[in-house]
């Protein structure tokens, strides 16, 4: 047998973006799927059971990607999908013209498929990063991940070590 018959390549093995929770036990500041967007929650509140029927959780979140609001409401004895996400910092390298970002992770590989934002939201971010990059500080990239896709969200300077 060569080397070459024992290659696997790594897959995801249909691993999902969420996971369950109770819909009762969602706080404000956590994360929720609404409409099939993942979204931060802005405001949780409950109702009580009615006669015939379960005590309702109204849930309102803001899009973590595009800030749109979203609303929904469930049962609070039912699960609800609640995305997994994460926040990393990367070390910011270049700003290319076109508005893709060159970033270190802290293994010193590097990182080419992120852009800046563009939404109206993110104006003052991208220009704190376009002027405090331009003056050649060393800056920290946050960047949000959660179902497959990224984020720009903060920076924010680099300290000594």
């Amino acid at each position: 047998m060569s080397d070459d018959e024992n290659q696997f390549e790594q897959g995801n093995a249909g691993s999902s973006h969420t996971y369950t929770e109770s819909a009762g036990s969602l706080k404000k500041g956590g994360y929720v799927m609404l409409k099939g967007h993942p979204c931060k929650i802005t405001d949780v509140s409950t109702s009580k059971a009615g006669k015939h029927g379960h005590a309702k959780a109204s849930i309102v979140g803001k899009d973590i990607f595009t800030n749109k609001t979203y609303e929904d409401s469930a049962p609070t004895s039912h699960n609800i999908d609640v995305p997994f996400v994460t926040k990393k910092e990367y070390s910011l390298m270049d700003i290319q013209d076109d508005g893709f970002v060159i970033l270190m992770n802290d293994d010193g590989s590097t990182k080419e498929d992120l852009k800046l934002p563009e939404t109206e939201d993110d104006f003052n971010m991208v220009k704190e990063i376009r002027d405090m990059f331009g003056v050649g500080k060393d800056l920290l990239i946050s960047v949000l991940s959660a179902m497959g896709e990224e984020k720009i969200v903060g920076v924010r300077e680099a300290q000594d070590k």
